[in-house]
């Protein structure tokens, strides 16, 4: 062999080496970085190579998977009651991926949650059977305060204040999932209207939308003034001008009604007028660092709130002077709460001093119905003492009875709420967002819900919007629906 011949088939060995090699760099190194990656189409092939498991409400699935008649994705999700759910299970989509229940469970609906296969299925990476995912949602409540909300831009949240359920979770405007779930043309312009719809459709309000909450935020402000004994008891005067004029500021704090009993009133008078005097000033002589302490411990500062799916961070802020102190007690300046959060200061007061974690999902299952995950009610954990719990239970049930949220009343039911409305806009400018925090008990059976409301937009004139006039009947409705269906 002449010496070309042998430089050239050493040349030629190098390069075979060099592909065996990269080749098995491929396989074995990046080999499971390519298949997940998100612009590989033979994952989304494969995840719509067979029916999705569903998202179960109350043992029905509200979800189906369609054979398509064409192209390469043989299934395609479909919705039941689409708009109705859809702050639930959000989206599956063969185009723009998928949100909340449908993103979060997305491997052991589509079958290739390793916890599903055996060792050959683990080998050759088949896939099994679509799995389920069992919600706790009452589609009772559900239902409820989808239509009390109608065509109002809002949301509400219903809890278990002993168990931490989820027993309905709203926001409208809502959209149908059904309609962005394909790869077709009709898909795609469906996706760019609900993109540019300015009402924003397709924004989970109850989990990821938080607003000022308003006179919501007393409930707050008055558990943190009785659980560090600046006032012994709930009907206990207090020392509160009215108007009260914010430290370093030539601006006075009035209430909405200037004929309202607020001047030195007690906080279960405060709460029934919502005497934002009293409050403001309470936020004060506790200081910023206590309110914010009874804040973190409501669920306030969470930055990390799962239910399973992630919440938007409810804020009391920090390094505030004492006019912003003032305005923060009376859920002003840049305080900010999720439905999600006011339902959960109403669940713990409800249940005794008590924080149970909200949860949405029960367990998760096979296509056989075993289980792979539960998740079990919660314990709770003790926020505040029974005491000053029991304090403002009695206090929310005189806002109802004998102050502004009259229209969460129930014949034969223990109901407690605080009303809210909050400033929106710079100087007030814009229309404020009328709040409803509340919870409900039956006295025979023990059996308690608490409901949050929040109303950012509806038809009424400004002069009407009221957390009692607006919000306050969705409430009234869904506290009733899971009282009498549980």
């Amino acid at each position: 062999m002449n010496k070309t011949i042998r430089r050239a088939s050493v040349l030629c060995l190098l390069m075979v080496l060099a592909l065996l090699g990269r080749a098995t760099y491929v396989q074995f190194y990046e080999g499971q970085a390519l298949a997940d990656d998100k612009l590989n189409r033979r994952n989304t092939i494969a995840e719509y190579a067979q029916p999705l498991g569903d998202i179960i409400v109350a043992g029905s699935p509200v979800t189906d998977s369609k054979r398509t008649k064409s192209g390469d994705l043989a299934y395609q999700r479909g919705y039941e009651d689409g708009p109705l759910y859809a702050p639930v299970t959000g989206f599956a989509s063969q185009v723009y991926g998928s949100t909340q229940l449908e993103g979060i469970y997305s491997k052991a609906l589509d079958g290739s949650d390793p916890r599903m296969q055996n060792p050959l299925d683990a080998l050759t990476r088949q896939r099994a059977p679509g799995g389920d995912v069992l919600t706790t949602i009452d589609p009772a409540v559900q239902k409820a305060g989808y239509q009390a909300l109608g065509n109002k831009e809002g949301a509400a949240v219903a809890l278990d204040p002993k168990t931490g359920r989820i027993l309905g979770m709203v926001s409208t405007p809502s959209y149908d999932p059904s309609k962005i779930a394909g790869s077709s043309s009709a898909d795609g312009a469906a996706w760019k209207q609900l993109e540019q719809d300015p009402s924003k459709p397709m924004l989970n309000r109850a989990l990821r939308q938080p607003l000022a909450p308003g006179s919501t935020f007393k409930l707050v402000v008055a558990s943190a003034a009785l659980e560090n004994g600046l006032y012994s008891s709930i009907d206990e005067n207090t020392a509160s001008p009215n108007p009260y004029r914010m430290p370093g500021t030539t601006t006075d704090l009035r209430n909405e009604s200037a004929s309202a009993p607020c001047e030195n009133a007690s906080i279960r008078t405060a709460l029934e007028y919502s005497c934002n005097n009293v409050f403001g000033k309470m936020a004060v002589d506790l200081g910023q660092d206590k309110v914010r302490a009874m804040a973190e411990k409501f669920g306030f500062n969470d930055a990390e709130l799962d239910v399973p799916v992630r919440a938007a961070t409810s804020v009391y802020p920090k390094n505030m002077n004492k006019s912003s102190t003032a305005l923060s007690g009376i859920g002003q300046f840049d305080v900010s709460a999720t439905p999600m959060q006011m339902a959960m200061v109403s669940a713990a007061l409800a249940n005794d001093g008590v924080m149970s974690s909200p949860h949405m999902v029960s367990k998760v299952t096979d296509s056989k119905g075993s289980t792979l995950q539960s998740y079990p009610d919660s314990d709770g954990t003790r926020i505040l003492s029974s005491k000053t719990a029991r304090a403002m239970y009695s206090a929310m049930i005189s806002v109802v009875t004998d102050g502004t949220g009259s229209n969460a009343k129930i014949d034969g039911l223990e109901v407690g709420a605080k009303t809210g409305t909050a400033q929106h806009g710079v100087d007030n400018s814009k229309k404020p967002y009328a709040w409803f925090t509340s919870f409900a008990k039956d006295p025979a059976t023990g059996k308690e819900v608490a409901v949050a409301v929040v109303i950012q937009d509806s038809d009424a004139d400004r002069s009407e919007v009221s957390g009692n006039g607006l919000a306050g009947p969705v409430a009234r409705a869904m506290m009733k629906a899971a009282l009498a269906s549980r």
